[in-house]
């Protein structure tokens, strides 16, 4: 079967409820990490010498429970992956440790299989604590005793001391820990979508490659900027992806404009790029009363 690409627009638990038992090789979700505040990119661009701002996408991040508002979801995820899948779940230091306890609840402790750090070392800088420069993206594999991990697809990275290892070893490189060493996405890169939130495609591969095979169904139902799709897509993967964001919706339409998606739910929203545009004089923005 050719792979296929399916965004549904809806709450992810009605989504979920949908997908067959056991039908889905891999899970990575992004879900909101309770930050408590409205999370929010702004894009510009030059003009005139200033920067000018464009469109911004993100959404409301604060929970009371987050771990309760995830738990059922969590259940679904796990009745939906094969006996070989697995589950990638990130978020950062607020709420990892209330969350890994629910998973270890769900998919059981032996299912825990590795803790993974993504480092980053982009921004400002905090004179009151150490700052803050990394995700944890736990993961877990619906079989502890079979799942799927592709050893010979883990990119290579440079030894530290080449001089230690001998030429044979400096060309080949060596496999990344479980702390993954990436910028996040530069708000300059050609990458960016303008999602508030947006994962690098670099993470996403590395998941992608290793832990699942070409002509495997994936899953994200919290799809945000779509990158686990894209991923997905771009390695032969077929991937379903939900958001309950209308924005984050167009900007997917607006990343999938090319590719042979199918739309469920999606039909009355815009792709990003579409949406209507403040009107220019002179090099200035002008903002017309029903653009305000």
């Amino acid at each position: 079967m050719a792979p296929f690409l399916r965004i549904h627009y809806g709450d992810n638990l009605k989504v979920l409820a949908g997908i067959p038992d056991e039908s889905i090789d891999l899970i990575y979700i992004d879900p909101p990490f309770n930050t408590g505040r409205i999370q929010m990119r702004r894009r510009f661009h030059s003009e005139g010498g200033g920067r000018v701002p464009e469109d911004s996408f993100g959404y409301r991040d604060s929970f009371d429970d987050l771990a309760g508002f995830l738990r059922g979801r969590m259940e679904e995820a796990r009745r939906v992956l094969k006996p070989s899948g697995s589950l990638f779940f990130h978020l950062d230091y607020r709420e990892i440790h209330y969350c890994k306890v629910m998973l270890d609840g769900i998919f059981g402790r032996r299912s825990f299989i590795n803790e993974i750090i993504w480092a980053y070392d982009y921004g400002a800088r905090s004179r009151t604590r150490w700052s803050p420069k990394h995700d944890t993206i736990l993961w877990y594999a619906r079989d502890p005793a079979s799942y799927t991990y592709n050893y010979d697809a883990i990119d290579r990275i440079p030894y530290m001391t080449p001089g230690l290892v001998g030429p044979e070893k400096t060309a080949r490189g060596k496999t990344p820990t479980d702390v993954w060493w990436h910028t996040i996405v530069s708000p300059n890169s050609r990458e960016k979508t303008g999602y508030a939130t947006q994962k690098p495609l670099f993470i996403m591969d590395r998941i992608v490659r290793v832990h699942s095979d070409p002509g495997d169904v994936l899953l994200d139902f919290f799809a945000g900027s779509g990158t686990f799709g894209e991923s997905a897509w771009l390695n032969g993967r077929s991937c379903i992806l939900a958001d309950d964001n209308p924005e984050a919706i167009a900007v997917m339409k607006r990343r999938f404009a090319k590719y042979p998606a199918e739309w469920i739910g999606c039909g009355d929203i815009a792709p990003a790029a579409e949406r209507p545009r403040p009107k220019r004089r002179g090099g200035r923005t002008a903002v017309t009363k029903n653009e305000g």
